[in-house]
């Protein structure tokens, strides 16, 4: 987990009542101390604090979160959050989608990394504008960041904005972007039961993509059971399974973010 959204367990760390000594040779070591009449006093201040931390980072997030859809509404575009784990082929799918669609629907990218442009470069050559939001130590993309790459962005009137979120199942399921939907990727090379394992993640998406199932073949994976899964967490989300490599199973995905930007230009 990150220190940046509060949900660092650095407060509960064990030696905050030793101390430490270092030696001559550069050695250290630690001599604890139990105190066993104030502990659970001083855990219960740090857990509270720890608490308003985050309802507070969450509150000013879903405020800034809350002008970017007014934003996206005012110019009647469709904003997508696009979540997974690292590796579930976000990037490959982005790319696709744009040189497939790009003639049709004026996309562009907001893509969130720890560091490097990397995915930025790759989106460009794929024909569409793109914006690189690194985070540093973070594990997630936040309102404030959107806010900031639109600006650099521009992007047009009614057009399409996917934002690809940072590798990460767990944190980026707290941080509304101001975005239409959460899409969440999935694929054959992880575990079917990973919708069961980080709820938070799948309740919180509209639609559940099964990506690399091309891979089929070669991998112990049930799509039956990773669908049931998803629902069991989250009965209204849709789900679609497709290879952003092959081909294979795009058009669904293509008629969905379709009929998602009709909609939204119908607000």
């Amino acid at each position: 987990m990150c220190g940046h959204c509060g949900c660092s367990s650095a407060v509960h760390d064990e030696t905050a009542h030793g101390h430490e000594h270092v030696h001559a040779d550069g050695t250290r070591h630690s001599h604890s101390h139990d105190h066993h009449h104030d502990h659970g006093h001083h855990h219960h201040h740090e857990h509270s604090a720890v608490i308003a931390l985050e309802t507070r980072i969450l509150a000013k997030n879903d405020a800034l979160a809350t002008k970017n859809r007014a934003w996206f509404a005012g110019r009647e575009m469709l904003a997508l959050n696009l979540v997974s784990s690292p590796g579930a082929g976000k990037t490959t799918l982005l790319e696709r989608t744009i040189r497939d669609l790009g003639g049709e629907l004026a996309i562009g990218v907001l893509e969130g990394d720890q560091a490097t442009n990397l995915d930025r470069e790759r989106i460009r050559r794929a024909g569409a504008p793109a914006v690189q939001l690194n985070t540093g130590t973070g594990c997630h993309l936040e309102a404030d960041m959107v806010a900031r790459g639109l600006e650099e962005l521009r992007p047009d009137f009614g057009s399409v904005l996917l934002i690809e979120n940072v590798g990460n199942l767990v944190c980026p399921a707290m941080f509304d972007l101001g975005e239409r939907a959460k899409v969440a990727l999935l694929s054959v090379t992880e575990g079917e039961d990973k919708p069961l394992k980080y709820p938070h993640m799948f309740r919180a998406a509209s639609l559940l993509i099964l990506n690399k199932i091309d891979l089929l073949p070669y991998v112990d994976f049930s799509v039956e059971h990773a669908f049931q899964h998803a629902r069991e967490v989250n009965p209204a989300i849709e789900v679609l399974a497709l290879s952003a490599r092959s081909g294979e199973g795009l058009h669904c995905w293509y008629d969905w973010l379709r009929r998602e930007a009709i909609a939204a230009r119908a607000i």
